[in-house]
């Protein structure tokens, strides 16, 4: 018998309902979010999910105390024995952003496996944290004092400080910044999930669906970068949604108007070229 597809509507409604709770669930976020790409990804789907979180959990050791202690019991754990890391040919795939698919073939991107660990830490007691590095997602345990940074996409491996300067540095060019290891809020890893598989759609045109339907999760979160509207009406005329595409264009170009009028009347043009595209 066929897994039964799941309700799009209601399980984006459960999103936007939950990126606004108290305490955002991150893992659950994380689930909705694959339930776009697998139809086949259902409730029932996403309970076993997270039920795998919770058998992961209850491998820990009991009492464990320390920075330190954490982060080498999740290697242990996760690294050695479960297997999760990653590999170049991870960022290739779109299952390597999906939960699920990275619970069943313990591969993905660093984002992915982050939350793996960070959701397996966190219901055994752990003091865990996601740090956005810009270009690579790693985890931390403990308070600033004690911190303690681990790269699950290698398995576990532990970070100092300035591996991670050094990470940071080799890999974007960027200057290092110390903010850069503060806690990310739940919400904050969400939005780069996201954006992370929207870069994905972009290099591949035939796969418009899927950035349009991450954009549109992008949306329901309460804080997103403003252009997301104007990248959403753009994907809406490459979708052949013309009007609707060129609506939001002129609903983009009204809020930027006052501070960047030139940009409004680019957004304008671009309205006015995807209703041409109706004739």
């Amino acid at each position: 018998m066929a897994p039964e597809r799941n309700d799009r509507e209601e399980l984006r409604r459960r999103f936007a309902e939950e990126a606004r709770a108290e305490r955002p669930d991150l893992a659950l976020l994380c689930l909705l979010v694959a339930a776009e790409a697998d139809p086949e990804l259902d409730a029932h789907g996403i309970d076993e999910a997270q039920i795998e979180l919770d058998r992961l959990a209850g491998l820990l050791p009991y009492g464990l105390r320390g920075a330190h202690a954490w982060a080498s019991a999740l290697a242990e754990l996760l690294g050695e024995r479960h297997g999760f890391e990653g590999a170049a040919a991870d960022y290739q795939r779109l299952e390597s952003s999906l939960l699920h698919e990275v619970l069943r073939r313990r591969r993905g991107l660093p984002i992915l496996l982050s939350v793996v660990w960070i959701e397996v830490a966190r219901r055994a007691g752990a003091p865990v944290y996601g740090v956005a590095l810009p270009g690579h997602f790693v985890v931390g345990f403990g308070d600033p004092a004690e911190r303690v940074l681990a790269d699950p996409f290698a398995g576990g491996r532990p970070l100092s400080d300035q591996d991670a300067e050094l990470m940071v540095t080799s890999a974007t060019g960027e200057r290092w910044e110390p903010s850069s290891l503060e806690p990310a809020r739940p919400l904050e890893v969400v939005l780069r999930v996201l954006n992370n598989i929207r870069a994905w759609a972009a290099a591949r045109p035939e796969h418009t669906a899927v950035a349009l339907w991450a954009a549109e999760l992008s949306l329901l979160l309460p804080s997103h970068p403003a252009r997301l509207r104007y990248e959403h009406a753009q994907l809406l005329v490459r979708a052949g949604e013309f009007l609707r595409g060129a609506a939001e264009m002129e609903e983009y170009a009204q809020v930027v108007e006052e501070v960047e009028p030139a940009v409004a009347e680019a957004v304008r043009n671009s309205a006015r070229a995807a209703r041409a595209l109706l004739n």
